[in-house]
């Protein structure tokens, strides 16, 4: 099967997901089985189809499904114990109503440094929920501003391993590219929030439905801040700690750095949220628990479903090998430092994963560094934010962050689909414009 062909299956594979999901209405996990079984039967009909829909819904449950499980019962404790609400309370007393989405884009920032984006918005989904019926905004707006401004610096600092292993093969240095990536992933969250800002601006605000809703808590029998917070802030600051760790090469030196090794990893720091967040539950007692830990895995269910066979349908397309021939094609073309971004986005946006995107497009470049001109320390630099830059965009049904921004967030498909998906687009040409100004002044 020629190349077109296999290109023109895979977008029209897209689409059909798109149609289904949002006209038909037909559930997402059914729509992404359907659609990735015929494209693996069509495009790759000499391998063996069923395992390939098993590895990639297999390795995506194992690599996200703890997250959602633990990040959904942290959620459920603080919105069923009113602890989400003081949190909003306290930083909307300090920024104001007016400012709740740009304060929430701030937290996700600089939260998203040290940790996975998908691992940030379970954790700050809730408080994104409390923030849009505090301030009366519209979930789309609000969720999408924490999602994008979290996806940002994922995909732009070495703290996260895709970017981190791309820096390794091109031999990068990581503290420089700490700092320039940080300096790049802002002007990419600003045209990503007034993006979502003007795209969201004629939605009208409806509260998310929610089946494990309660009844509304009194002010004054709202739990503390600090009690509240806790099971937010010490996960992350156990994954951040973890990640610097690993950024300084300290991972096997002593006792604590061991210890605080073990409590970094996001699954076990998550963990650790949720045995911290067990005292905001009133009385407690093992039917208490019990019934929280319930509502909590009914509410991750469908999250864990759809975003692994998000997961097999990315696995389906990198199969398919489409990726690797476009790059190829234009590794050939000279286009510079634009070159990366180009490829670096073709794999994103047809297997669906930023970390795989990036890695594979540093091996498709460094090897032809020194004929795009870019084998100097500054030009590798800019190559990587090139990538990181492609590495955005396209954020669509094969992505699993995709879902879980869709699931977490309570909104349609079709919503993430015209919001979220569209902001990945534009923050990926925002920086890419910036790195290729700066390739201009500094190479």
């Amino acid at each position: 099967m020629s190349v077109l062909t296999v290109s023109i299956l895979v977008l029209l594979s897209i689409v059909l997901i798109i149609l289904l999901t949002s006209l038909t209405k037909l559930n997402a996990f059914l729509s992404l089985f359907i659609v990735s079984l015929l494209l693996a039967v069509i495009t790759i009909p000499n391998s063996d189809v069923v395992t390939i829909l098993k590895t990639g819904f297999g390795n995506t449950m194992a690599s996200i499904g703890f997250l959602i499980v633990f990040g959904a019962i942290i959620t459920v404790v603080l919105d069923q114990s009113g602890g989400a609400v003081s949190i909003a309370n306290f930083i909307l007393s300090k920024m104001g109503q007016d400012k709740a989405p740009a304060a929430l884009g701030v937290t996700g920032f600089i939260a998203g440094i040290p940790i996975f984006c998908d691992s940030g918005f379970i954790i700050l989904s809730g408080l994104a929920k409390s923030f849009s019926k505090k301030t009366k905004t519209v979930m789309p707006f609000i969720g999408v501003v924490l999602a994008t401004s979290l996806y940002s610096v994922h995909c732009l600092i070495p703290t996260h391993p895709g970017f981190l292993a791309a820096a390794g093969i091109l031999d990068v240095n990581i503290g420089y590219l700490i700092i320039i990536g940080i300096l790049f992933a802002i002007p990419g969250t600003l045209a990503a929030f007034f993006w979502t800002k003007w795209r969201t601006k004629k939605y009208v605000y409806e509260e998310i439905p929610d089946s494990h809703q309660v009844k509304e808590i009194p002010e004054k029998a709202l739990p503390g801040l600090f009690i509240s917070l806790i099971p937010v802030v010490v996960p992350l600051l156990l994954i951040a700690t973890n990640s610097l760790f690993s950024v300084f090469g300290l991972t096997d030196q002593n006792l604590i750095i061991k210890t605080f090794t073990f409590l970094g990893q996001p699954i076990i720091a998550l963990f650790v949220g949720v045995l911290l967040s067990i005292p905001l539950i009133n009385g407690i007692n093992t039917k208490s628990i019990n019934t929280i830990l319930e509502s909590a895995i009914e509410k991750a269910g469908p999250i864990l479903i759809v975003t692994a066979a998000g997961g097999m349908f990315g696995m389906v397309i990198k199969e398919t090998g489409i990726g690797m021939y476009v790059g190829e094609i234009l590794i050939n073309l000279g286009l510079g430092i634009a070159v990366p971004f180009l490829i670096t986005s073709i794999l994103k946006t047809a297997q669906g994963s930023s970390t795989v995107a990036i890695i594979t497009a540093a091996s498709f470049v460094v090897p032809i560094l020194p004929v795009l001109g870019l084998d100097t320390e500054m030009g590798k630099l800019l190559t990587m934010l090139a990538m990181g830059a492609g590495s955005m965009m396209i954020s669509h049904a094969n992505d699993s962050y995709f879902w879980v921004v869709t699931k977490f967030s309570g909104i349609e498909s079709n919503t993430t689909l015209k919001v979220f998906s569209s902001a990945t687009v534009v923050m990926g040409i925002t920086v890419f414009c910036c790195v290729l100004i700066t390739s201009w002044i500094l190479l």
